[in-house]
Parts: C-alpha cells; structure tokens; sequence
C-alpha cells in the first residue's frame, strides 16, 4: 500500500485497543473491511501485508489470515507474486451475484422460519440495532458491513451449512458494490425491511418471509444496475 492508499481519520485511530488487549483476527477483519466499504482503501488500490501490519499495529500473518478471508469472499483478489488488490464488480457480476443470492435465500428464510428461536431471534435484532445505530451516525461502511452480516445470521439459524459458505461469497461482495456504487438508499431503508423480515421469521409465517426477502433483493438490485 502507498502511504496514501489507507486515509484514517484523525478522532478515529485505525485501532481502538481495549485495555491494552491485542485485537484479534475478527477485530482487524472488522476494521479493513469498513475501511474498504468507506472508501478509505480505494477500489483497484494495491496495498502490501506490511503497511496493513503497520498501520493496524499486529503481526503480519493476524493481517495474512484477514487477507485470505477476504479473498475467499472475493472482496480481496490475491494473485501469486502481486499485491493484493481490491475487487470491482461489473454490472454484470453485480446482476449475477443478486441473482444467485435471491434463488439461495428465499430458501434460507423459509428454513430460517422452520428453526427460529428467542436466541437466534435476539442476535438479528441486535444487528439490527447496530446497523441502524450506524446509519445515524453516517458510520455507512460498518452500516453496510452489518447488513450483510444479518443476511449471514438468517442462513447460520437456517442451519444448513453449505448454504452459509454459499452465500459467504456473495453477502460480503454485495456489501462491496453497494459501497463502491455509493448507493445509499440501499443502507438507509435496508434495517427497516430487516426488522420486518425478523418480525415474520418470529411469527414463522414463511410466506411473509419469502416475499420480504425477494422484495428487499429486487429493490438492492434496482439501485445497483440504474447505475450502469
């Protein structure tokens, strides 16, 4: 990474440590990918594990392993003896990507519906809660990221786990077009349609469910693909 690529913003270090406590993998995860959806790595930037160990203050191989997760979720493309690079979607890929996630998580939804319980009910709406926190205090990249994240705890309580590595590489790659597209309708709306989906998932009426789901996806995809 040139010394440029990764802009922090001054009243917000790169890493809030908590007690002197090193943060973990998810912590710097967590981090890089808001600074990704924010526009603080720019899309097509190169960037090398040293600056990102530099800049987030850990080990070169805590950065490695955020680094392959990434690219197992296409947001990072790593290729052999090239710096790691930023994905950019194409209308294209953007419209196959939403319509592989609409066909998957219709079918999430319902089984989400069949295996809901007050815990797994309670972790949607604490996500909820996170997400629309963010959107009032215009954190869009962690608004963002937790949105996706909420689509990935409807498929973890669905309890079929080749759908949750299924959508691993879709949900956070969505997150990526909708950050680099700047759609923020797709943000600002998306804890509401979320908070109706938890309401009909708690109710277990899979019909509501289903049609919520397919209505949040066709107006995410409206947004996106007006852009090209």
């Amino acid at each position: 990474m040139t010394a440029h690529a990764l802009h922090c913003y001054p009243s917000q270090p790169a890493l809030q440590l908590i007690a002197d406590k090193k943060p973990s993998a998810d912590d710097i995860y967590s981090r890089l990918f808001d600074a990704i959806l924010e526009h603080r790595i720019v899309p097509s930037s190169r960037f090398t594990e040293e600056s990102l160990a530099e800049t987030f203050g850990v080990s070169r191989s805590v950065i490695r392993r955020v680094l392959t997760r990434l690219s197992h979720q296409q947001v990072i493309v790593l290729r052999p003896n090239q710096r790691a690079q930023v994905a950019a979607p194409d209308a294209q890929q953007t419209r196959q990507i939403l319509e592989a996630r609409r066909l998957t998580e219709v079918t999430v939804v319902q089984l989400a519906c069949a295996q809901a319980t007050p815990v797994h009910i309670g972790k949607l709406c604490g996500l909820i809660a996170r997400e629309r926190e963010c959107i009032e205090r215009d954190q869009r990249g962690a608004a963002i990221r937790l949105s996706g994240e909420f689509h990935m705890q409807l498929a973890v309580m669905a309890g079929n786990g080749p759908l949750v590595q299924f959508l691993n590489s879709l949900v956070p790659l969505t997150s990526l077009v909708i950050a680099q597209y700047k759609a923020q309708a797709c943000t600002d709306c998306a804890w509401q349609d979320h908070e109706a989906m938890v309401n009909a998932v708690e109710q277990r009426d899979s019909n509501a469910a289903v049609k919520l789901m397919t209505q949040h996806l066709d107006y995410l995809e409206s947004k996106l693909l007006k852009r090209h």
